[in-house]
């Protein structure tokens, strides 16, 4: 039964561990419950936020307005061949348990996406991506009610319009649909993808030679371990920023500049920046401001170091990407949503 709570903290709801409260904050266990919010004043009348695992989020104040928070679960199988099976799971499914699953059916191509913080209806909204696999890699479709009228809409990838952790549920979409669940097409013949970053190498430190998906799973989580704070201990989002991209000529200059410069060329012409490197190049690894700081092993991700306010997460953000446009004439762009 739908319950609409009143000046809720939001900390247990975002992986900064953030404190921030909203004004009405709804939970959503089943299309019913989706549907009789629908008709409530509550609704009509107020901002919205719709929430996930809150991974990718940052709170820099108080919500005037009502919190959606999805909590759909299941996982079914849709339809298989001998080559290929489609598997739905709803968009409150934790993701990383869902690729676990996935994993534990020998369904192939969700494994290099092993760890990655929040849940399944966050997927295609960021168009999700790790060593070398990007959600569109997998994506077969989605199902998502329409927020002002709770009509059913399913999409396909090409209506996704999946770009680089970007899908039209971010820019002319954006908080006009609830995403109820997600489908992905998988192989049931491995094609294993071990060529992006480190995990040939730690297969080999694991002294694997033959590996299988659940390996490779297991490289991915190892690495990602390695280098990025468990949000249970210590609050962050993930990757606070994007890598950039540049043109063929600033890639050039600034090659010429900075000859261990990281990029990697990209089919239009143009490259990607590794903005970690951009930004440890300017020192600010470990560097720490109000209680939030940059983290030591990985610059890409910003820390709840101390208790820190949002603001003060923000205004670091805001302090390393003038520093990284100071030394390298690059704008760098957040990946986490600010609210």
């Amino acid at each position: 039964m739908l319950d609409i709570r009143n000046n809720v903290s939001l900390k247990p709801f975002n992986t900064f561990g953030i404190e921030a409260f909203c004004t009405h904050f709804a939970e959503i266990n089943s299309i019913d419950d989706f549907s009789a919010l629908l008709k409530t004043e509550i609704y009509k009348t107020s901002a919205k936020l719709f929430l996930g695992g809150g991974s990718n989020l940052l709170f820099t104040k108080d919500f005037n307005g009502l919190v959606i928070k999805n909590n759909l679960k299941g996982i079914e199988i849709v339809s298989e061949n001998e080559d290929e099976i489609i598997v739905k799971a709803a968009a409150g499914e934790n993701w990383h348990g869902f690729v676990l699953w996935c994993i534990e059916q020998n369904f192939c191509g969700l494994e290099n996406l092993s760890l990655i913080p929040g849940c399944v209806g966050a997927s295609p909204m960021q168009n999700i991506g790790a060593y070398g696999v990007e959600i569109k890699d997998v994506f077969n479709s989605l199902e998502a009610l329409n927020t002002a009228n709770g009509e059913l809409r399913v999409f396909n990838a090409a209506e996704c319009e999946f770009g680089y952790r970007e899908s039209v549920f971010k820019t002319k979409y954006k908080d006009q649909f609830f995403i109820i669940s997600v489908s992905f097409k998988l192989s049931k013949h491995p094609k294993l993808n071990t060529t992006y970053g480190a995990i040939n190498s730690e297969l080999e430190a694991m002294k694997i030679s033959n590996a299988t998906i659940k390996d490779v799973s297991n490289a991915v989580i190892a690495i990602r371990q390695s280098k990025l704070p468990n949000p249970v201990e210590t609050g962050n989002a993930g990757s606070f920023f994007k890598n950039p991209e540049v043109s063929k000529e600033k890639h050039e200059a600034l090659k010429r500049s900075f000859e261990a410069l990281v990029s990697y060329p990209l089919p239009n012409g143009n490259f990607k920046l590794a903005a970690g490197w951009l930004i440890e190049q300017c020192g600010l690894k470990g560097f720490e401001k109000d209680g939030a700081a940059v983290h030591s092993k990985q610059a890409l991700v910003l820390i709840n170091k101390n208790n820190c306010t949002g603001k003060a997460v923000f205004e670091l953000s805001g302090y390393v990407l003038q520093k990284v446009f100071d030394k390298f004439g690059v704008a760098l762009e957040r990946e986490v949503n600010i609210i």
